[in-house]
């Protein structure tokens, strides 16, 4: 049994297409992955296969060729773009006296670097225990009966029975660890709700622009980086539209093709933010060739998630780096496709012109005639922003010229029982 070493980040990385060839844009996004992590890449490796083999995924054959050429170039971790079993990363470490590593663990061990707040540290730490459990490898002595002392002897357990007995132990603890962050992160959505703000949600392939936008709209200053998965806790700021209307803008973390199962459990309650938005703004990297595949993987993993019925806009980025140029669509419908440039500008205002009229509907502009007895609500029309000018009756009331969405106009009918006429729309 391999003693797997501590170190090592000089990368071979080994590409199986699946009953295809391997397609350029999957190696590029693997070879960024790797070097997201800190790998050095000293070599690539391509093959092809019709059904993984049940010992190696890669066949006796490939292994042997994997094994010639890490000598050469002197790698000390095999990479494969594929999610292996336990037994097959096992077997391919026996095989190769070198470390392994599949797509999954690539990406777990990725967020373990970016994981920043108390609950990112949480969920990545449980998406590894999780994928660690049927994956402990250690040296020959480490899983040799523990030997009891007087008055404790008998059969015992392997250290890898231990081991497994603590990792459940720890995965447990941190399952409910997580349920009080998700009740903690319910309290806060429960509130925004209450205060009738809704939720515009930025997601999207990782590196495709996001935290550039979500800074150029909401006025942050977020780090943003050119790698990949570099936002991994969920950020929220107020965002003013135009005529006092105000939103929560939610930066969230970037998506990737076939999202790994663990991070897609232990990542619920981050996700939530995404499933439970009233918008959604699909931040697409215009500038990027394979786009539209990128686009779908997006929108296949949100249906993954519970969000495919959320209200979305496709907000097509960096169309100052677009070749050819992405013509803006400024129609803020169902489907709607706008072009912007986060780093330019461009386009920033129609984007938020389709926020607002996506969430708050058409303005209705009028004259509301209230009582002295309805202080309350015209004190809750100044808060709104919603009175363009007020003239006092001499009964003690007041007129005031008032302008609101169409959506505010709705619930204040509804909350203040007010009839159906009781605004006179201008002409």
């Amino acid at each position: 049994m391999l003693d797997r070493p501590r170190s090592g980040e000089r990368s071979l990385l080994v590409h199986v297409g699946l009953n295809r060839p391997c397609y350029e844009d999957e190696t590029q996004e693997f070879r960024a992955l790797a070097e997201s992590a800190g790998a050095t890449v000293v070599a690539e490796m391509q093959t092809r296969r019709e059904r993984p083999d049940p010992r190696f995924f890669i066949g006796q054959g490939k292994v042997d060729e994997v094994l010639e050429r890490a000598k050469e170039s002197g790698a000390e971790l095999i990479l494969l773009n594929q999610p292996l079993r336990a037994g097959q990363e096992r077997n391919l470490e026996t095989a190769l006296k070198t470390r392994v590593l599949d797509r999954n663990g690539l990406i777990l061990d990725i967020f373990a670097q970016r994981a920043a707040t108390f609950e990112g540290k949480l969920q990545v730490e449980l998406a590894q225990l999780e994928h660690l459990a049927s994956r402990l490898v250690r040296g020959w002595t480490h899983l040799e009966r523990q030997k009891g002392g007087i008055g404790l002897r008998g059969p015992g357990e392997t250290q890898l029975e231990t081991d497994r007995r603590l990792i459940a132990r720890r995965i447990r603890y941190l399952r409910d660890r997580m349920t009080r962050v998700e009740r903690q992160r319910e309290v806060s959505r429960k509130e925004r709700l209450r205060a009738d703000v809704p939720t515009v949600a930025l997601v999207g392939y990782t590196n495709a622009g996001k935290t550039t936008l979500f800074n150029a709209l909401s006025g942050a200053n977020l780090i943003a980086r050119d790698q990949l998965f570099a936002t991994l806790d969920p950020t929220v700021r107020r965002l003013t539209l135009e005529h006092g209307d105000d939103v929560l803008l939610v930066d969230t973390v970037g998506f990737v093709r076939d999202l790994p199962h663990e991070l897609v459990a232990a990542f619920r309650a981050t996700l939530a933010e995404t499933r439970e938005a009233s918008l959604l703004l699909h931040v697409i990297d215009a500038g990027d060739p394979h786009h539209e595949d990128r686009r779908r993987q997006v929108e296949a993993v949100l249906e993954q998630i519970g969000a495919a019925g959320v209200p979305l806009i496709r907000v097509y980025n960096k169309i100052d780096k677009a070749v050819p140029k992405v013509s803006a669509e400024t129609d803020p419908g169902e489907g709607a496709k706008l072009a912007v440039s986060a780093a330019t500008g461009e386009g920033l205002q129609a984007l938020t012109e389709a926020i607002r009229v996506r969430l708050m509907g058409d303005r209705v502009t009028g004259h509301l005639r209230l009582g002295p007895e309805q202080s309350r609500l015209r004190a809750k029309l100044f808060d709104l922003g919603a009175v363009r000018s007020e003239t006092l009756d001499p009964a003690g009331g007041w007129t005031l010229e008032v302008q609101l969405t169409a959506q505010r106009w709705q619930e204040l009918q509804r909350k203040e029982d007010l009839p159906q006429n009781s605004i006179r729309q201008k002409v």
